[in-house]
């Protein structure tokens, strides 16, 4: 039997904390990831109030932490707005420790497949950048799947000579952005996995993930296009037999953390995902 525990995205539930930490123990997840980019859980907003009255919640529901997302929706592909992105970045990782967890997910934006691209190496600084920060805290700065390819990912981690940047890996966003298969990216990626969302879905229309990440503006002809369904666990693309299989030959033993960003019943839907994940754990 796999020895993966379960979490769950605390927003997913679009409950207040409180209730969404009661919800999450009754589903019997061990532990659940926030985000911490703004409202009350931005660094700025975490009085140390706050932040005893957040891990007391969690304490008295028996949970941790299994990551702490810092997505803050502009990538660093801009040069320009890098340095406070940075900046912001590097607080919620102080924040992330602060709240027992090594581990901040984000999306940097779309990596190109050509190095020689301009905003490659705009990436690559911003990244050197946070992956010595990281390494310095003992934490990590995961990287999510699904903008690009696994193995265009996988040559931009290589290019960084460090594991303070490092993935966490979303199989629905490959198969439903890029068309990737999540097994064989987390054969590529598993010196790099410190965390992965349980997700699934299927790709309606290929399209530029450009468009998609809002990386470059979406031509009128396809704007308002669905490009991909994000459907519950077993529904969609993603083989999560053979994804669980997969990560359990690399060694990992992190989080399965549910993230559910669609359906009128999330609750009912993350509950139902907890237990398919069991189900294939039981079934290994």
């Amino acid at each position: 039997m796999y020895r993966f525990p379960i979490g769950v995205m605390l927003e997913s539930f679009r409950l207040p904390d409180r209730d969404a930490i009661a919800a999450a123990k009754a589903i019997g997840a061990q532990g659940v990831q926030t985000y911490c980019t703004s409202g009350e859980h931005a660094p700025e907003n975490m009085t140390r109030e706050k932040k005893r009255e957040l891990l007391r919640m969690m304490d008295d529901a028996g949970l941790v932490f299994s990551a702490i997302c810092g997505d803050l929706g502009r990538g660093f592909g801009d040069p320009e707005l890098n340095p406070g992105l940075i900046e912001k970045s590097k607080r919620i990782m102080e924040l992330a420790k602060e709240l027992g967890s090594d581990i901040v997910t984000t999306h940097i934006g779309v990596v190109p497949s050509d190095p020689a691209h301009d905003r490659y190496k705009v990436m690559q600084e911003a990244c050197r950048e946070l992956a010595e920060f990281a390494d310095g805290l003992g934490s990590h700065f995961a990287l999510e799947t699904g903008p690009e390819p696994s193995d265009v990912l996988k040559r931009f981690l290589d290019s960084l000579g460090s594991r303070g940047v490092a993935v966490n890996l979303d199989p629905a966003n490959l198969v439903m952005v890029v068309g990737d298969d999540p097994v064989n990216a987390v054969r590529l990626l598993k010196e790099y996995i410190v965390h992965t969302h349980a997700k699934d879905g299927i790709m309606v229309k290929r399209t530029n993930p450009e468009y998609i990440y809002g990386v470059t503006p979406t031509p009128e002809d396809v704007r308002g296009a669905t490009f991909y369904r994000e459907l519950p666990l077993g529904e969609g693309g993603v083989n999560f037999p053979a994804y669980l299989s997969a990560l359990d030959e690399i060694g990992y033993r992190g989080f399965l953390t549910v993230e559910r960003e669609a359906g009128d019943d999330p609750v009912k839907d993350i509950g139902q995902a907890a237990e398919y994940l069991r189900r294939v754990i039981a079934e290994s």
